[in-house]
C-alpha cells in the first residue's frame, strides 16, 4: 500500500489536469503487463501498439519509462498546466535541470550502484533526455495519437465532472468516490499497489490526473517540492475498442427493445449518457457526425429523458430520471444515475 497523509493546506488545494505524457507512460505498462494480450477495452490498441514497437525502431528508447518498479519522476514530469500537450511536456522533459536529476536519483538508487540506463541521464544530460523524448514522440505519433482526439473528448468530460464534483461537494467526497483502488480515510489517501511506503504531504498540493491507460498503472509522483500527483482511471478506455468484441459474460440483447423504442441513434445517445457529455465528446465516443449527435440531443431533450447544464464555456448533457428509467428498464442493462 502506498499511505499518503494529507494535511488540510494540500487537500483544500486539489486541482485536476490531464496529461498526455503520462498516458504513454501508463500505456506501455498495459503492454508490459499484460504480455500475450491486452484486456478489453485494450487488446486491439495493445496489438498495434506492440506492432510499433517491434517495427519502428526510434521508439526503443521509451521503454525506459517502465524500467523498475519505480523510476526518478524526471523520466515522466507531473503536468504544469491543466490540459498540457505533449510537445509541452517534453519540452519540460528537455529541459529537466541537472541539479533536478542528480537530487532525485539517490532516492531510487546509490550512486555506487547506478544501472546502466540511468547513467547517461547524469554523464550526458542533454542527449540522454533528447533521446527519450524523440521516442516517446515517435511511439505517441504511432501508437496514441490516431486515438488521441477521442481520447482527448473522454478527458475533457471526466475533467469537467469531476471539478464540478470538486466545487459542489469539495475534496472530501471527490477523493471518496475517485476509484476502487484509491481509498480516502482522512487523511490518509491510500493506492493499492503491491509495494508499502508512506509519505506526508504538507502545505502543497494535490493533484489529480485521470487516464484512459491508468488500468496499467496506478501512478503516483512525490518528488515535486510543492505537488503531490496520483493518476486514477478515466471512464471513456471503451472508446480504444474500436470495434473489437466486448468481454465474455458481457450479454448483448437480440433485440435491442430502446432502439425499436426511441430509434437506434437516440438509443445510442441514451446509452452514452452514463455521465455528463459534452455533444463533441458524443460524437467521438460513437462514431457519430457532431451534427447528428446535436439531433438526437434536440429529440431528446423535448423528450425531457435528457437535460444540459453549462459549465464554464462548455454544456454538458445528462440524463433526466425518466431517461434513466429509459435504459434501465427498456435498455436491459444497469445504470448508475449521473449527477
Amino acid at each position: 500500500m502506498i499511505r499518503i497523509e494529507l494535511d488540510e493546506a494540500t487537500l483544500t488545494r486539489t486541482r485536476i489536469a490531464t496529461s498526455p505524457l503520462w498516458e504513454v507512460l501508463t500505456s506501455l505498462y498495459v503492454l508490459q503487463r499484460n504480455p500475450s494480450e491486452a484486456p478489453w477495452p485494450y487488446t486491439g490498441w495493445a496489438r498495434h501498439a506492440r506492432r510499433v514497437l517491434a517495427e519502428v525502431p526510434a521508439t526503443a528508447p521509451a521503454r525506459l519509462l517502465t524500467i523498475g518498479s519505480r523510476a526518478p519522476d524526471f523520466l515522466s514530469p507531473i503536468p504544469t498546466s491543466a490540459e498540457p500537450t505533449l510537445a509541452e511536456q517534453l519540452a519540460e522533459l528537455r529541459a529537466t535541470p541537472a541539479e533536478v536529476i542528480a537530487e532525485q536519483i539517490p532516492r531510487y538508487h546509490r550512486p555506487d550502484d547506478l544501472p546502466d540506463w540511468l547513467s547517461p541521464f547524469v554523464t550526458n544530460r542533454q542527449a540522454a533526455l533528447d533521446r527519450l523524448a524523440d521516442a516517446i514522440e515517435a511511439y505517441w505519433d504511432a501508437a496514441i495519437a490516431p486515438w488521441w482526439s477521442a481520447m482527448r473528448a473522454a478527458l475533457d468530460e471526466e475533467v469537467l465532472h469531476r471539478a464540478r464534483a470538486l466545487a459542489a461537494h469539495g475534496p472530501d467526497a471527490l477523493l471518496a468516490d475517485l476509484h476502487d483502488r484509491v481509498r480516502w480515510e482522512k487523511p490518509v489517501l491510500t493506492l493499492v499497489k503491491p509495494l508499502e511506503q508512506h509519505f506526508e504531504a504538507v502545505d502543497q498540493r494535490l493533484l489529480l490526473v485521470p487516464l484512459i491507460f491508468s488500468r496499467g498503472a496506478l501512478t503516483y509522483s512525490t518528488d515535486h517540492p510543492e505537488i503531490v500527483a496520483i493518476s486514477y482511471q478515466a471512464r471513456g478506455a471503451a472508446l480504444l475498442a474500436e470495434g473489437t468484441p466486448a468481454p465474455q459474460g458481457r450479454a448483448v440483447p437480440t433485440t435491442d427493445r430502446l432502439a425499436v423504442l426511441v430509434g437506434r441513434g437516440r438509443a445510442q445517445v441514451l446509452r452514452a449518457l452514463t455521465r455528463p457529455a459534452t455533444t463533441a465528446g458524443l460524437a467521438a465516443t460513437l462514431g457519430l457526425a457532431p451534427s447528428t449527435v446535436s439531433e438526437q440531443l434536440s429529440a431528446l431533450l423535448t423528450a425531457g429523458v435528457v437535460h444540459r447544464r453549462r459549465v464554464g464555456r462548455r454544456v454538458l448533457y445528462g440524463l433526466e430520471p425518466a431517461g434513466v428509467a429509459l435504459v434501465q428498464l427498456i435498455g436491459d442493462e444497469p445504470l448508475t444515475a449521473s449527477a
